[in-house]
């Protein structure tokens, strides 16, 4: 039997989206624990210039998270769905239980109840797996090394941000956030990168080549 490769295991992809401009304002691929989920309200919080309304679904962790982050300072409530007991014949597959309804819960602030919604980053998770193969099940198009996955990852929310045209909106999310007066494409993507890149260096010792024969 194969021993399992360092860093083996599943991870998930926390996204958090505007409802408005559809922008993804923050995302984090790691573990779905407290500190995972500490990490990427603090990150959200940051991003932030306003005060917000904020849903979350009935995931625990949000509660400490979203405390920590924001303090008082944010209407938030999360919606849970309430789901019935699976079938015998849908037992030990990735399909759900059946779902029977969902629960708006206040939690801090005024949420308007009207606006207590997961529909679109339930859409954009949908659109994160229809858009990336690394992201298909039962196959072997999932990412080898945490790395690689976080390349991706990172090169899919840029272009979705930037380089994608939102075809309600008529522009790319970040326009429509006002973090962007122009549309980009990929060329400025891989401008970005290169920007980044170290400088190869000369080496330090030139191999001397034998001319004898």
């Amino acid at each position: 039997m194969k021993s399992p490769t360092n860093g083996a295991g599943d991870v998930w992809t926390w996204t958090a989206i505007d409802a408005d401009s559809k922008l993804i304002i923050s995302y984090l691929v790691g573990g779905r624990d407290a500190a995972y989920a500490d990490a990427f309200m603090q990150d959200v919080g940051d991003r932030l210039a306003n005060r917000v309304q904020l849903t979350t679904d009935g995931h625990k962790s949000y509660l400490e998270a979203v405390e920590g982050a924001f303090g008082s300072d944010v209407d938030y409530a999360q919606l849970i769905k309430i789901y019935g007991n699976s079938p015998e014949s849908m037992k030990g597959r990735y399909s759900p239980a059946e779902y029977i309804g969902i629960k708006k819960r206040p939690i801090e602030g005024e949420p308007d109840e009207n606006h207590v919604s997961t529909s679109y980053v339930e859409r954009m998770n949908l659109n994160i797996r229809m858009g990336n193969r690394r992201f298909t099940r039962l196959t072997n198009a999932f990412s080898k090394k945490i790395d690689n996955h976080l390349h991706m990852l990172s090169l899919y929310f840029v272009h979705y941000n930037f380089c994608r045209i939102n075809k309600t909106l008529k522009v790319s999310p970040a326009m429509a956030a006002g973090v962007s007066d122009t549309l980009h494409d990929v060329e400025c993507i891989v401008g970005l990168i290169d920007a980044r890149a170290p400088k190869p260096g000369r080496p330090k010792a030139y191999k001397k080549k034998d001319i004898s024969n």
